[in-house]
């Protein structure tokens, strides 16, 4: 019943599997109504509000490991939003290379690869707390730390839908994007996005103003910002991926960074339909934009650096962020295009 929006508009919600349920009208109703029959766990289970609806961050076996993940969690946050985001002891030397990150991508580019190993090789001691693992994963969210000191983590994961943003991906992260703000957690983006994903059913359901949610998040934000692109960075998800024209504080590419409108493909067979060798159009294309270094020429991004570096400059980059300070104009309060 309308209890029910008590957890709805807290910071996370946690389920346990087979004995956590959660709707505004049983399976009672709903066979009296819609006439639809449906068990109580697949109308408000765990399962269903992970991997379906999104109103639940997580889901554990029992009470104890819900309580011990819980435990996990609440170490990585400041214990209120005056408070700056909590440090550890760390023996992970900040200045680690990582030289496995070089050959992590495949070398074909449509090939995909999992963004959570790339995370877990940067993160303090291979430490990353994902929040709704179960949804939308064609983007990870989560808290890790850096050189001892909370993060929020953002990336797109290849391994899903291509890493493509979707309704769901662009909703979960603006949530979390907001809550490292509100809680002032620096935040990391690591970006390997195609573009949003087309299709009749995502204009319907309104991917506009959904994925204006995550590019608001991100230009509201006042936190360190540090982004780096790993592969693909094309066309509006560009942008909306903490660019630089989103007040990005500090963003960097791979060697393997593509930064364009979109793929060397798409935008052959539109600029020169007509040709009668598009094969020689797209490679001529993809040596000219399929890398990083037109968008560093025109200031998009500080530099380009070797994946084995990545840890380290990020850790010196959040260092020299950390007394950043930044004040959005005065207002009651902001209009997030909900």
């Amino acid at each position: 019943g309308g209890a029910v929006y008590s957890p709805a508009i807290t910071d996370f919600t946690f389920m346990v599997e087979n004995t956590s349920y959660m709707f505004v009208t049983g399976p009672n109703v709903v066979r009296t109504v819609t006439h639809e029959d449906v068990t109580t766990e697949e109308l408000g289970g765990a399962g269903t509000h992970t991997k379906k609806s999104g109103v639940c961050h997580g889901a554990f076996e029992n009470d104890v490991e819900a309580l011990s993940k819980l435990r996990e969690l609440i170490d990585f946050l400041p214990l209120s939003n005056r408070e700056a985001a909590p440090t550890r002891a760390c023996a992970d030397p900040p200045t680690r290379k990582i030289p496995a990150l070089n050959s992590m991508l495949p070398p074909d580019a449509d090939v995909p690869y999992d963004m959570v190993s790339v995370i877990n090789k940067i993160v303090d001691d291979r430490h990353f707390y994902q929040i709704m693992p179960d949804f939308a994963k064609n983007i990870v969210v989560g808290f890790g730390r850096m050189n001892g000191s909370t993060v929020g983590i953002v990336g797109n994961n290849p391994a899903f839908l291509a890493g493509c943003l979707d309704i769901n991906a662009s909703t979960k992260a603006a949530r979390f994007v907001r809550f490292c703000d509100a809680f002032n957690i620096p935040i990391v983006t690591l970006v390997d996005v195609p573009g949003f994903l087309p299709g009749v059913a995502q204009e319907y359901g309104g991917i506009i103003r959904h994925g204006a949610k995550l590019l608001y998040a991100y230009a509201e934000a006042t936190v360190p910002k540090v982004t780096v692109i790993t592969r693909k960075a094309y066309g509006g998800a560009y942008d909306v991926m903490s660019s630089k024209h989103l007040r990005g504080d500090a963003n960097y590419s791979w060697p393997s960074g593509q930064i364009a409108v979109m793929g060397a493909k798409g935008a052959v067979e539109i600029l020169y339909k007509k040709s009668d060798d598009l094969a020689a159009k797209e490679s001529e294309y993809a040596d000219k934009f399929a890398n990083p270094y037109p968008a560093a020429e025109r200031g998009f991004l500080d530099d380009v650096i070797m994946p084995e570096d990545t840890r380290a400059v990020i850790c010196n980059d959040l260092e020299a962020l950390a007394d950043k300070q930044l004040d959005n104009p005065s207002k009651k309060h902001g209009n997030i295009p909900l």
